[in-house]
């Protein structure tokens, strides 16, 4: 464990204390969401484990990024506060920096990847600051953000690798110990590790015996890698993608080195899940990397059996389309979508035949494609492509049996079903209501 004297050597800053956390703490009162935790009786029998939930989403701009970037930018001289700040982000701390950067009058300038989701550039506008798409990553953002501050004299408010910034996103782990004050196990995102670095120091301050565990995107393993001495790769289109970065910090890497139990990687499809499973059974949107927590309970059952875990939802921001998409694919995954072809004669009569049949096994039709050209069948033939909504998957198998019963040729279907924790668990039985 580091001491409060520790310095993070090849950052050449302070690793901030418990003293730091709840002065922090004292300075962002009023200023951001004191946010609720709620058990979720639900989520729990699905895990095996008593799952509290800790929502940041709820934060003003959607992420628990508002409380370093409220204690970052309070600490600024008068001198710093009028040449303004600059920072690089994904969208989540541009947003905070953007809207607390204009609450408090600071001139703000972010530098985003160019390929950052549209929604977040939007409200980073609408909340006064100067938008600068640069490069695809953080990295390539920091080098055009020090060209402000070396140019105009501008102070970099940097994503996690700042005391303050690391104090500030502490207060979470003050919160979530205040509201479940024997939780024993408490699970992060990581990204560059500020936020599980505060949480970690006020944690194992205020209960030295608690396991607190890491969770990135596996196609973005930078802090995993770091801790665990690997070399795996770090690219790729992630959900995501408010911890895709591919050089974590050294502060936050040497916290997280002496604080952190372990860390864990996980699938985009286990991302998915978890995102689809929180809207579903809490009502609550949750972002790729905030549904990362959840999602890492669910792929490592042994570790979590048994114990009261908390969970940090760190941002809700995601845009509509790819939220629209992340549910179609899992409904299709749990089999509440049957996606089937079905070979027809190319004649009037036949989609209401099929209407018909599928109709009375109780599936609703969603989509309908008529193939004609790109097909093997014979030229008064035709495929026809369906979407049908079924109540579950053995719903679904019903439907597709309807149809064969019915004389019908069917196709392969398009989507393979997989066994999901949801579908695992409501083909036991319970319903999904919260209580």
């Amino acid at each position: 464990m580091a001491t409060q004297a520790t310095k993070a050597a090849t950052a050449g800053l302070s690793i901030p204390t418990i003293e730091d956390i709840r002065a922090a703490a004292n300075v962002i009162r009023g200023a951001v969401e004191r946010t609720p935790t709620h058990y979720s009786k639900t989520l729990s029998q699905i895990a095996g484990c008593d799952v509290h939930l800790k929502f940041e989403n709820l934060q003003f701009t959607a992420s628990f990024k508002e409380r370093g970037a409220v204690n970052k930018l309070t600490s600024l001289s008068a001198d710093e506060r009028r040449r303004g700040v600059v920072a690089m982000s994904a969208g989540n701390h541009a947003q905070a920096v953007a809207y607390h950067g204009g609450r408090l009058g600071i001139p703000v300038t972010i530098v985003m990847p160019e390929g950052a989701p549209f929604v977040k550039i939007k409200r980073t506008k609408e909340f006064g600051a100067k938008v600068v798409l640069f490069g695809a990553t953080l990295n390539e953002g920091y080098v055009k953000a020090k060209e402000y501050v070396d140019r105009d004299g501008m102070t970099l408010v940097h994503p996690y690798d700042d005391p303050k910034i690391v104090a500030g996103t502490g207060t979470v782990g003050l919160e979530l110990l205040e509201d479940v004050p024997d939780l024993d196990t408490i699970v992060v995102p990581i990204g560059g590790g500020g936020l599980i670095s505060g949480i970690a120091i006020a944690a194992k301050a205020i209960n030295p015996k608690i396991k607190v565990y890491g969770v990135q995107a596996a196609l973005y393993p930078s802090m995993y890698d770091a801790v665990k001495g690997c070399s795996l790769p770090c690219a790729g289109q992630t959900i995501a993608e408010g911890i895709a970065v591919k050089a974590p910090g050294a502060l936050t890497r040497e916290i997280i080195g002496s604080h952190v139990e372990d860390v864990f990687l996980v699938r985009e499809d286990e991302i998915e899940s978890a995102l689809a499973s929180l809207l579903e059974i809490e009502k609550t949107v949750v972002e790729g990397a905030g549904a990362t927590g959840y999602a890492a309970v669910l792929g490592n059952r042994k570790v979590f059996e048994g114990r009261k875990v908390g969970i940090v939802i760190s941002g809700g921001n995601i845009d509509m389309r790819l939220l629209s998409n992340v549910i179609l694919r899992e409904l299709s995954r749990e089999g509440r979508l049957l996606s089937v072809t079905v070979e027809i004669e190319d004649r009037p009569g036949w989609l209401a035949r099929i209407a018909t049949v599928v109709s009375e096994a109780g599936g609703n039709i969603l989509e309908v494609s008529h193939n004609r050209m790109m097909t093997d069948l014979s030229a008064k033939g035709a495929d026809l492509g369906l979407v049908i909504e079924a109540r579950d998957a053995k719903h679904a198998d019903e439907i597709r049996k309807a149809l064969e019963d019915a004389g019908f040729v069917l196709r392969e279907p398009v989507v393979t079903q997989a066994m999901t924790p949801m579908r695992r668990f409501y083909a036991a039985g319970p319903d999904g209501v919260r209580e």
